[in-house]
């Protein structure tokens, strides 16, 4: 069902962060019956777009109507009272509560003045059935659920308000494969009925299959709106960026020499139930990929090369010498130089109210100091280095870390570590929820540091990234290595075959 008047029309809408332009003079139409993507590289405006509709922040200028009646929320709670509910790419979770306390957080059902604590629970499974996430326990602790169920109550959360524009912001990013698909299953549904869903994804895949009108964002400006599936990627990338679509991925070099040890090397590391057996090395200059479905055990061999995890058996070799890391101060130290890009860099990788100097020097202290006290000059030549290596964008590097773009936030958590100068650099899933403009970004210095003698594991969700980045990929299944795929063998056929555990070669008959 779709609806010929738009639901919401905002129009000129217009917003500045100090000297920072975030939106100007900036459109949108909303109809019910639709899923609408919103397309632009971070940065683009489409998040602020978005919290100026849910009344999270005020526009300078410009205006919104709703059903033709023009309206301004002066906070979260007046929006979500006209039925606008919005997922953020950042989650809003408490993480002491239980799942359902959180999903009903905003009204808890209530009998004799006190929370009807049945009717709680009643309400809560009704919300994650609809959301898809039926298997969470509604009792559960948040804090004690893996990233990619969170963010499934993150919705059942949204639904128990029972919206009629429902706003998800990189809502799949950290979501399985089956996740997506299920939450795809109640987005139809929910267009079926009614609703005016919009959708903000980086994934052009998803965009593809879910989406039926699209507007690009650049600038702060809206460049282009039209029907899903009437322009090429190229065409809508070219939109994005300004700029003709390049080529994603730099050109894999083989390392320049096979001589002397590995620069890491693991051999038969186990750890609990989740990792078995787990052999390999990853040479200087080399691009190793870590493979397979979410959730076989690539995290956790990653926070366990780190020094994260306790109880690790099996060996670990830097340069050839068994090496105990017992410590992420350990691993970064001058002895290893390894340096971890974790997951999650609103929780795991930055301090969000602390300015960009701070985020960038932090892991680098002990570097940047002499007898306890910091070189300021050294720090602030290093500082400026980063921000020039990286292009990051930021009106200035004394500003909170958290007003940056996603995309730029994460160039913050990369140059942070490439501060501490590590010669083995872990990647956990880097790009997830980056525009494509900063993804290459990203792909064009992972090489560089390859070149320059890096020893790099790359974790990343995408195949993509794998067959273009890497020089091998080693496919984890069920916490063990189940395929290793060496140059021209990296292809998407035999990633998704290989993370499934069909044998090698079965897939070509299948």
């Amino acid at each position: 069902m779709e609806f010929a008047q738009p639901l919401l029309r905002m129009e000129g809408i217009s917003k500045r962060y100090g000297g920072v332009r975030a939106l100007e003079q900036a459109g949108l139409e909303v109809r019910g019956g639709q899923v609408h993507a919103i397309l632009g590289e971070n940065g683009a405006g489409k998040s602020t777009l978005i919290k100026v509709m849910a009344g999270v922040v005020a526009p300078d200028g410009g205006r919104m109507l709703l059903e033709g009646r023009e309206v301004a929320f002066a906070e979260p709670a007046a929006a979500i009272r006209a039925g606008i509910a919005c997922i953020f790419q950042e989650l809003s979770l408490i993480p002491d509560l239980s799942v359902a306390d959180n999903v009903v957080i905003d009204s808890p059902p209530r009998r004799f003045g006190m929370i009807d604590h049945r009717a709680q629970r009643r309400l809560a499974e009704e919300a994650l059935a609809r959301a898809g996430g039926e298997d969470i326990h509604p009792l559960a602790p948040v804090k004690d659920l893996p990233l990619s169920r969170r963010q499934m109550v993150e919705i059942a959360k949204a639904l128990a308000r029972k919206p009629r524009i429902l706003i998800l912001d990189e809502a799949t990013s950290a979501l399985t494969a089956a996740d997506v698909a299920k939450i795809f299953a109640v987005l139809k549904r929910l267009r079926a009925e009614g609703l005016a869903l919009l959708y903000i994804s980086h994934r052009m895949q998803e965009i593809a299959e879910i989406a039926d009108v699209c507007t690009v964002f650049r600038n702060g400006r809206n460049v282009a709106t039209y029907e899903a599936g009437t322009k090429t990627l190229a065409e809508v990338v070219e939109l994005m960026i300004g700029r003709e679509y390049s080529h994603a991925f730099p050109t894999v070099a083989a390392p320049e020499s096979d001589a002397g040890p590995p620069a890491l090397e693991v051999r038969d590391l186990r750890w609990a139930e989740r990792l078995r057996d787990i052999s390999f090395s990853v040479r200087a200059g080399e691009v190793v990929g870590l493979g397979g479905l979410d959730g076989q055990g690539q995290r956790e061999l990653l926070l366990a090369l780190f020094g994260v995890t306790k109880g690790l058996s099996g060996e670990i070799r830097i340069d050839g010498k068994p090496t105990n890391i017992a410590s992420p101060r350990a691993a970064k130290s001058k002895r290893i130089g390894m340096a971890l890009i974790p997951e999650d860099r609103k929780t795991e990788g930055l301090m969000l109210p602390m300015s960009v100097r701070v985020n960038l020097s932090f892991a680098a202290l002990d570097r940047l100091s002499r007898w306890g006290v910091v070189d300021r000059d050294a720090e602030t030549e290093a500082i400026d280095e980063m921000v020039r290596l990286l292009a990051i964008r930021t009106d200035g590097v004394d500003v909170p870390v958290g007003s940056l773009s996603g995309g730029n936030q994460q160039k913050v958590v990369i140059a942070k570590w490439l501060m501490v100068r590590p010669r083995i650099i872990l990647l956990n899933d880097p790009t997830r929820g980056i525009d494509i403009g900063t993804k290459q970004e990203i792909y064009a210095l992972l090489r560089r540091l390859a070149e320059s003698g890096a020893a790099i594991l790359f974790y990343s969700t995408d195949y993509d990234e794998l067959i273009g980045c890497c020089n091998r990929v080693l496919v984890l299944y069920d916490g063990a290595i189940k395929r290793t795929l060496v140059g021209a063998e990296i292809t998407e056929r035999a990633l998704v075959a290989s993370a499934l555990n069909i044998a090698a070669g079965a897939e070509a008959g299948a």
